[in-house]
């Protein structure tokens, strides 16, 4: 076995702590119901950051039009449900099959130009789809949204609940099954081919990495997962609005990326964690200036650095 491929078993193995992090965060709906609505938010933006993470964090891809593959996903739940069958499953797979589809088409829009040009078209591809949505009342429900959506049980047995505890059990099931999966890939001789194309792409096309190809792949996988958190966000709510495309979701992701850390899936996890913990913490302590207290904390967090922030005592110490 070669020295890359030891080093990449090596990265790709479960480490203790891993078993314990994700064993206490299901035991948090059960020892703490009053919580597993919170449960259940975090698990669902924590999966859409993790898409959003290996295309920017692996990939080297600004997108500021996310929510686009996110919103997809949420409507193509709701209108399965409606108009198909309402088996949460079922909607989960289509959701990532039909988002995986737009992340496919939306890919070639990405492979050539800068990153301000990437960062416009992906906005602009989010835009689009807004105003479909708006406008094709007949289908999505306009302003509306489609409303009042009401699934199967999950695995034919457990209802969704007004507490969110059933909800909070399956958005977790389905985010630690695409962690996993989305670890395997970037752990993987793609995935390093990945981190290639991020750190120099034009010495990756010198080696002979098929970048266009690898961005394309990426991209779409990237859009399905993102689409599964669109279909969880609905399913678990029990509809879909126009919200669900509009600029602060992608924003709002992009955010958690960056307090969790670019290029690490349980970065997107802990910004996750964070982002809606003191979202929830500040709203009800100021809900007119919630935003201005989380905006603060991300001028210190960018301008202190996170890992110094984390280190009180290197605070007043003196750079060489």
């Amino acid at each position: 076995m070669s020295g890359a491929q030891s080093t990449l078993l090596r990265a790709s193995r479960i480490k203790p702590w891993e078993i314990v992090f994700w064993l206490a965060a299901f035991a948090v709906p059960a020892l703490l119901p009053s919580h597993a609505l919170i449960v259940n938010e975090v698990a669902i933006v924590a999966l859409f950051a993790i898409s959003l993470d290996l295309v920017l964090g692996y990939s080297g891809i600004v997108s500021l039009g996310h929510a686009a593959f996110f919103g997809f996903g949420a409507y193509t739940a709701a209108l399965l449900c409606k108009h198909v069958t309402p088996d949460p499953h079922i909607g989960l797979l289509v959701a990532m099959a039909t988002s995986a589809v737009l992340g496919l088409l939306a890919s070639f829009t990405i492979l050539r130009g800068t990153d301000l040009t990437r960062l416009m078209v992906t906005l602009g591809i989010a835009l689009i789809l807004f105003e479909l949505a708006n406008k094709l009342d007949w289908l999505t429900g306009g302003m509306d949204g489609i409303q009042g959506l009401m699934f199967k049980p999950v695995l034919g047995k457990f209802e969704f609940d007004l507490q969110g505890q059933v909800a909070a059990y399956y958005s977790l099931a389905v985010l630690v099954i695409l962690f996993f999966v989305a670890r395997r890939i970037v752990h993987s001789p793609f995935g390093a081919t990945l981190k290639a194309i991020r750190d120099n792409r034009l010495r990756a096309m010198a080696i002979g990495i098929p970048v266009h190809a690898r961005l394309i792949a990426v991209y779409t996988i990237a859009a399905a997962i993102a689409g599964a958190a669109g279909a969880l966000f609905t399913q678990s709510s029990g509809f879909a609005s126009i919200d669900v495309f509009e600029f602060h979701r992608s924003a709002d992701v992009m955010l958690m990326v960056v307090i969790g850390g670019v290029g690490w899936l349980y970065g997107g996890v802990a910004g996750a964690i964070v982002f809606k913990l003191m979202q929830d913490f500040l709203s009800q302590i100021t809900p007119q200036y919630w935003t201005f207290w989380l905006g603060l904390f991300l001028v210190v967090l960018v301008l202190a650095g996170r890992d110094r922030l984390l280190k009180p005592w290197t605070w007043f110490r003196r750079s060489a």
